[in-house]
């Protein structure tokens, strides 16, 4: 359809701020965004809806305009709920860029925009797809009739008899039917998510039909991406619309409907293709959802390996604890969980995707919708994503271990979906920390878990994990050592120490050991050995200072954990 053509249809209260000379570009999509860079999620085309939450000031409008038009979007449309008019600034940054540009006004939801762009771009393909998207706003809303994917879910159970599920790449159950009996088993969602990653990864024509244990599905996948794209009758998803089409792969929900869409006509194949359509208005809601958890995950990732202040870092702790476990009354201990992806062609960047994967595998399999994911935040950084798992403090007769995330358990229901993912073409490694109990722990169990991700990578497999615990097994191997071997490593470290405390009984031997046992707490350390926290520290930095060793590197702490071993 052409924008000229929105203007027309008084019921979108759209008004047009600028561009008249380009309302004749073809409209082939909808996004609504307000994050501050969407342009990973455009493909060209789209009608861009924004509530303008992006903009703090004024000169946020340029960039914004400049990343839409090298997009090449189609328009820009504008909601004045958030600040009663769109600003002058916005308009200006359009006008200069050529970027047709639409005020929505706020008696209009964008729901309604995207029902009738989808509609009109796609033909009104079947009449059973337009009953459906025509129920949009009542599904995707909140309230009584609300429900999201589940709703469409019933609808196509009710309207069609059609049993249908959501899952995540994982093979986590998203949404399926009320009173589905038998209901999908874990086995069997790994099993189809399994063969949705190689189908996709291979190139396979979408539905893949898949038999499992008598019975056909058909899977459809779910581009989210942040877009409604639409297609012209009997046309097909397209396979990766990203960047890297491999991170599409290890991101996209999928449909899975009971049946054998081998001999479907065309109009019933679109009808599940505009269906997976509104599934991604909620996949994107939910992706939405995580940009405040990202976001304070990114800031303590960069506190903390900055060398910030203990004290900076607990401050912004303490704002993360509310929001990733809402009612909690104490702050809660932390685990740090790394994750790598690496493509055998070493190609770009993979933090994203690792990122993406590290959200869906810290959700419990066993927990259907979107609340156990509240309470994950992951950042990214290069090619490495670090999730800050909050663990609700415990009485004092745990130490908080039972309660954390378990390497050994952490992929065991993921294991075999991700392995089909990335076979003949990546690998996925993790590595857990131990619970810390204070922000001073947290660079600690950063190291700990990145020192564990690199012990995974050095196993076989497509999928592999290591926790804290597997660390002190280079224990085992010490009675191994060359006598001479151990003395000289031994030597090299201790000895500076030792004589100094024999010329100035510093006892920086003891101190190095407690902190050590103390997991390089300095509160904890300076208790126990009775001294003041200053006093600790100098002497940690005089241990330092006569080894040219760090003790907040997990390598160093490992070295000198083995040389009292070994002495």
């Amino acid at each position: 359809m052409r924008l000229r053509a929105l203007l027309d249809t008084d019921a979108l209260g759209l008004k047009l701020l600028g561009g008249e000379d380009e309302l004749d570009r073809t409209v082939r999509g909808v996004m609504t965004t307000d994050l501050r860079d969407p342009s990973r999620y455009l493909s060209g085309g789209e009608l861009v809806l924004t509530g303008l939450a992006w903009r703090r000031d004024a000169a946020d409008s340029e960039p914004f305009v400049r990343l839409l038009v090298q997009a090449q979007v189609a328009a820009l449309a504008a909601g004045e709920a958030e600040l009663g008019s769109v600003p002058e600034d916005l308009v200006a940054a359009c006008a200069r860029h050529r970027l047709p540009l639409f005020a929505v006004n706020e008696s209009v939801a964008f729901a309604t925009i995207t029902e009738h762009v989808v509609r009109q771009v796609s033909g009104e393909r079947a009449g059973d797809l337009a009953a459906v998207v025509d129920r949009h706003r009542r599904m995707m809303t909140s309230g009584p009739a609300g429900g999201g994917p589940d709703v469409v879910l019933d609808l196509l159970g009710s309207d069609l008899d059609l049993r249908a599920w959501v899952l995540s790449p994982t093979g986590r159950q998203v949404a399926g039917p009320k009173d589905a009996e038998p209901a999908l088993s874990a086995e069997v969602c790994a099993r189809l998510a399994a063969e949705h990653l190689a189908a996709t990864r291979t190139g396979r024509r979408a539905p893949y039909r898949v038999p499992v244990g008598g019975t056909t599905y058909s899977l459809f996948p779910v581009r989210g991406r942040g877009q409604l794209q639409a297609m012209a009758p009997g046309a097909r998803a397209p396979q990766g619309t990203g960047r890297d089409g491999r991170e599409t792969v290890l991101s996209d929900w999928l449909l899975v409907v009971e049946a054998d869409a081998g001999e479907w006509a065309e109009e019933r194949l679109d009808l599940l293709y505009g269906v997976t359509q509104l599934i991604a208005v909620e996949r994107d809601r939910r992706d939405a959802a995580r940009t405040v958890r990202r976001r304070l995950a990114q800031e303590v990732l960069e506190l903390v390996q900055t060398g910030a202040a203990p004290a900076e870092i607990a401050a912004r702790l303490r704002v993360a604890a509310p929001v990733l476990l809402p009612g909690l009354g104490a702050a809660p201990h932390w685990q740090v969980v790394v994750a790598r992806v690496e493509w055998e062609d070493g190609a770009g960047e993979t933090g994203r995707v690792a990122q993406t994967l590290l959200e869906e595998i810290l959700v419990d399999p066993h927990a259907a919708g979107p609340e156990q994911s509240d309470r994950i935040a992951v950042a990214h950084t290069g090619d490495e994503a670090v999730a800050l798992v909050p663990l609700p403090a415990v009485s004092s007769e745990h130490d908080g271990s039972e309660t954390g995330v378990l390497a050994d358990a952490l992929l065991e229901s993921v294991r075999e979906p991700l392995s089909a993912g990335l076979d003949g073409d990546g690998r996925l490694t993790l590595g857990v920390s131990a619970a810390v109990h204070s922000a001073e722990g947290l660079r600690g169990a950063l190291e700990e878990a990145r020192h564990a991700r690199r012990v995974a990578a050095a196993r076989p497999g497509r999928v592999c994990a290591a926790g804290h615990q597997e660390l002190a097994s280079h224990v085992l191997l010490l009675p191994f050592v060359p006598d001479d071997v151990r003395r000289a490593f031994t030597a090299r470290l201790l000895d500076p120490l030792r004589d100094y405390d024999r010329r100035h009984r510093a006892e920086l031997i003891p101190t190095l050991e407690a902190f050590l046992d103390s997991d390089g707490s300095w509160t904890r350390c300076a208790n126990r050995l009775h001294l003041h926290v200053n006093t600790l520290r100098y002497r940690v930095g005089r241990i330092e200072q006569l080894t040219g060793r760090d003790l907040s590197r997990l390598e160093d702490k490992l070295d000198f954990f083995l040389a009292l071993r070994m002495s």
